[in-house]
């Protein structure tokens, strides 16, 4: 099977939690034998002159030591045997990134996330949250390990011990269909179990407890039991180790709760990128995953597979429930 990902952006602001992200980009770039790309953004408002001279002083010795520390994970992962590259561009992080998945035409971006909630994440927002929604492809965002591990604190990338199980919640739309899809690719390539996950929301079914709701909510759990088992069905026909599970409850908490009782090293999950007044209504699964997750959680807004890719997840899963 012909590796789906050919090119990697990783995303580094040289901190601790990134260098884990570095461990996971070199474990996915030597498993895909993916060309590499890191990338540091310096930290620039809009509106701040740069050729102003306290600016342009303060600009030049940040990137003299940027360009040391970008040398430096170069040359590591030149010495993992990979095609690596290294640069830094001034701007907004988010848009810098986003922008340069575009023009390098990466087929991921993989990133640190501190993970910040309440106040601290009203406050300062998310930079890994803001990629997610703009970029042109999946996205593989990086937790720091818990506690913090001496081979970061020395500036060393994590090793990865593999991706043994994904979780792929679906709520039976094309967006988390196609998320199911990149995650089969990812069990074929690294051997991984899948479980596909579905959360029954209690405000689907109403409040009133007549007997006539109760049986539309009997037939309806039994229409999803049905398509959770027919994509499990499916994905076992390829070969895979994969497994149904519907539960009840918040979407996000229940994926949540799920991941710490078994174990999962991976969420694959759609998301469909809302901004402004649809996003401040509904807000975002992905995004309340993202931020609580203490595993891996790649997000999937644009699928990309390798030329020729035949799908497993057909369209006719994509039925109306």
């Amino acid at each position: 099977m012909a590796p789906f990902i050919g090119r990697i952006l990783l995303a580094t602001d040289f901190s601790e939690c990134a260098a884990r992200a570095q461990g996971y980009a070199v474990f996915l770039a030597t498993a895909c034998q993916a060309k590499l790309d890191i990338l540091h953004v310096l930290e620039f408002q809009p509106g701040m002159d740069p050729d102003f001279p306290v600016n342009s002083l303060y600009l030049e010795q940040l990137r003299k030591e940027t360009d040391r520390q970008l040398d430096d994970l170069v040359n590591r992962a030149k010495q993992a045997g990979l095609a690596a590259q290294g640069q830094h561009v001034l701007g907004i992080p988010s848009q810098r990134i986003n922008e340069k998945a575009k023009d390098s035409d990466a087929d991921l971006v993989v990133l640190g996330t501190h993970g910040r909630t309440g106040l601290e994440h009203i406050l300062l927002g998310s930079t890994a949250e803001r990629v997610v929604k703009g970029a042109p492809c999946p996205v593989l965002t990086v937790r720091l390990a818990k506690p913090p591990g001496r081979a970061a604190e020395a500036g060393q990338a994590a090793v990865p011990a593999g991706i043994r199980h994904v979780l792929a919640p679906v709520d039976f739309s094309d967006c988390s269909l196609d998320a199911l899809e990149y995650a089969v690719q990812v069990a074929k390539q690294f051997g991984s179990a899948v479980t596909i996950l579905h959360v029954l929301e209690p405000v689907s079914y109403g409040l009133d407890f007549a007997l006539v709701h109760a049986a539309e909510e009997h037939k309806m759990r039994k229409r999803l039991e049905t398509r959770l088992a027919d994509l499990a069905t499916l994905l076992t026909s390829h070969g895979l180790q994969a497994k149904h599970v519907m539960r009840g409850g918040l979407p996000a908490d229940s994926i949540l709760e799920f991941v710490r009782g078994q174990g999962c090293d991976l969420i694959v999950m759609g998301t469909h990128g809302r901004r402004g007044v649809s996003h401040l209504i509904s807000g975002s699964v992905a995004e309340a995953v993202l931020r609580r997750a203490e595993c891996l959680v790649l997000t999937v807004k644009s699928p990309k597979f390798s030329p020729g890719h035949k799908r497993v997840v057909l369209d006719a899963a994509r039925r109306p429930v």
